[in-house]
C-alpha cells in the first residue's frame, strides 16, 4: 500500500494537504470555496475524497465555517462515508440544526459506528420521542447501554462515560486476558486500563495495559492487579470528576453506580473537554450571557443577555439614586461630574480582577474555608495598596487640571477607600454566594457592581460635601 493510501487509512492527511486546508490555524478561502464549489455541483466523488480524509475536528472546523443549507447538504451527500463524530466538534445550535434534516434512521446507523460517549452526546438534545425512535433500532445491548447513560443527569461523568471498557475475572491469567483482547471484536479500539470484576460485576481493582505486556501468561490477573483508588460515581458532577484527573494524573478512570458496580469508563480526551466547557461556561457567566454560542441567532443571543442587562438597569439606578442625593453639591462644582466616572470605574475594574481571580479559584477549589482568611488579608493589601499608587496618580492629575487641590485631595481619599472596598467586595461577595449555594459565576458580577459603585460615588461626593462644607 502506498504511503498517502496509509495515511487517508488511518485517517491523517499529506502535510501538503493540509497546508492546502489551513492558513494560520484557519480554514483557507480557496478550500472552502472549493467545498462550496463541490456541495453546488453535488459533486459526491470530490467531497468523498476531500472531506473523508480529515480528522473529526478539521470537519467540525469546516461545519462551523458552511452556511447553513451547505452543512447540511454537506452531510447528506457524503451518506455513510459522513464522520458523524465531527458533530461532536461543533457548537449545540449548528449539531442540531444538522440532526434535526436528517431521517431518524440515518441517525441511528451513525450512531451504531461511534463511540458510546459520543453518541449520548449527540442524542442527548434530542427530543425524548426522536430519542425513542432511534433508540428503537439498535441492537439491544447498545440500546440498553445508552439509555442507561441518558438516564444519568446532565453533566454528570455517567453522562461523559464510555460504555465499552474491557473488564475480566480476577481468577483469569494474563494469558487468557491478552487471548480475549485479541478475539473479542466488541472491545473498545484504544484503551489502557483493564478492569478487573467480580460475578456482580462490582469493581475490585484495574491493570494497566503495560504491567499485562510484561507479566507471565500463566500468572493470575488478581496477582497483579491494584485497587482503583480513584473510581468516580457516575452522578459525580462531570467538573468534580475532571478535578480528580488533575488531581491525580490519571489517563482513564472507572465509573461506578451507587452499587459499586462497574458501568463505563471516563477517559481523558473527554476530561479535556470538560475542562474547556467549564472555563467557557465560567467565563461566559461572568459577562452575564449564559450559555449563549457563536451560532446562535440575533434572537436566541438578545434572549440570554437581556435578564442580566435589567438587573444592571434596576443596579445603575441605585447607584444613581446616590449621586442624587448630592445633586446640590454637584451643581456648585462641576468638576465633581467630571471625575465621578473615574472613582466608579476604576473601583469596578479592581474589584472585576478579584472577581475573577475568586470565581475561577472556587471553580477549581484552590479557595476553600483553610486558606479563605489569608486570600482575604492578601486582597486588602491589593486594594490598600494599589489604591494609594491611583491616588497619588489620579489626585495629582485632578489637582493640576481644574487647579484645585483640595479636589485633588478628595478624589485621592475617595480612590482609596473604593478600591479598598473593591477588593473586598470582590473576594467576600462570591464567597458569600458560594456559601449559600449560589453559583458566584452567574450573581457575583450584579452585587459587586453595584457596591463599587455605590461606595465610590458616595465616598466621592460625601467628602467633596463634607470638605467644601467646611470651607
Amino acid at each position: 500500500m502506498s504511503e498517502p493510501d496509509e495515511q487517508i487509512r488511518d485517517g491523517s492527511e499529506p502535510e501538503g494537504a493540509r497546508a492546502e486546508i489551513y492558513e494560520d490555524g484557519v480554514i483557507t478561502a480557496a478550500f472552502l470555496a472549493h467545498i462550496g464549489a463541490a456541495i453546488a455541483d453535488r459533486d459526491t466523488l470530490t467531497l468523498k475524497q476531500d472531506v473523508s480524509h480529515l480528522h473529526q475536528s478539521e470537519i467540525g472546523d469546516l461545519l462551523e465555517a458552511l452556511m447553513p443549507e451547505q452543512r447540511r447538504a454537506l452531510v447528506e451527500l457524503m451518506g455513510d462515508d459522513f464522520d458523524f463524530t465531527a458533530l461532536t466538534e461543533v457548537d449545540e445550535a449548528i449539531r442540531m440544526d444538522i440532526v434535526e434534516h436528517l431521517p431518524n434512521a440515518q441517525i441511528a446507523q451513525a450512531v451504531q459506528q461511534l463511540d458510546s460517549d459520543d453518541a449520548v452526546y449527540i442524542l442527548e438534545d434530542l427530543d425524548p420521542q426522536d430519542q425513542d425512535e432511534i433508540l428503537a433500532q439498535l441492537p439491544f445491548t447498545e440500546r440498553i447501554r445508552l439509555r442507561r447513560s441518558l438516564g444519568y443527569p446532565e453533566e454528570t461523568a455517567g453522562r461523559r462515560m464510555q460504555t465499552e471498557f474491557v473488564a475480566v475475572p480476577p481468577f483469569w491469567t494474563v494469558g487468557q486476558t491478552i487471548d480475549y483482547m485479541r478475539e473479542d471484536k466488541n472491545l473498545p479500539d484504544s484503551f489502557s486500563q483493564i478492569f478487573v470484576i467480580d460475578p456482580t460485576f462490582r469493581l475490585v481493582g484495574a491493570v494497566d495495559l503495560d504491567r499485562i505486556l510484561r507479566t507471565q501468561r500463566s500468572v493470575k490477573i488478581e496477582d497483579i492487579m491494584h485497587e482503583t483508588r480513584h473510581a468516580i460515581p457516575a452522578t459525580m458532577d462531570q467538573e468534580e470528576a475532571a478535578q480528580v484527573f488533575e488531581q491525580y494524573d490519571l489517563l482513564s478512570a472507572a465509573v461506578v453506580d451507587e452499587n459499586d458496580r462497574l458501568v463505563g469508563v471516563l477517559t481523558i480526551d473527554d476530561v479535556v473537554d470538560v475542562i474547556q466547557e467549564e472555563a467557557e461556561e465560567d467565563l461566559m457567566r461572568l459577562g452575564g450571557v449564559g450559555d449563549e454560542e457563536l451560532s446562535d441567532t440575533v434572537l436566541d443571543a438578545s434572549r440570554s443577555r437581556v435578564p442580566w442587562l435589567m438587573v444592571n438597569l434596576v443596579t445603575a439606578f441605585i447607584a444613581a439614586s446616590v449621586i442624587s442625593l448630592f445633586d446640590g453639591t454637584i451643581q456648585q462644582i462641576v468638576a465633581l461630574a467630571v471625575l465621578m466616572p473615574i472613582v466608579a470605574g476604576m473601583g469596578g475594574n479592581a474589584a472585576s480582577q478579584t472577581m475573577t481571580v475568586t470565581v475561577r479559584a472556587l471553580a477549581t477549589r484552590d479557595l476553600d474555608i483553610y486558606n479563605a482568611g489569608r486570600i482575604i488579608r492578601r486582597e486588602m493589601g491589593v486594594g490598600a495598596l494599589n489604591g494609594v499608587i491611583f491616588a497619588i496618580l489620579i489626585g495629582a492629575v485632578a489637582a493640576t487640571w481644574f487647579q484645585d487641590f483640595n479636589l485633588g485631595g478628595i478624589i485621592a481619599v475617595a480612590m482609596i477607600v473604593n478600591m479598598f472596598v473593591a477588593a473586598l467586595a470582590g473576594i467576600l461577595i462570591p464567597l458569600l454566594l458560594d456559601r449559600l449555594g449560589a453559583d458566584p459565576a452567574v450573581a457575583s458580577a450584579v452585587f459587586v457592581t453595584t457596591i463599587t459603585d455605590v461606595v465610590g460615588f458616595f465616598a466621592f461626593l460625601g467628602l467633596a460635601t463634607w470638605w467644601f462644607g467646611l470651607l
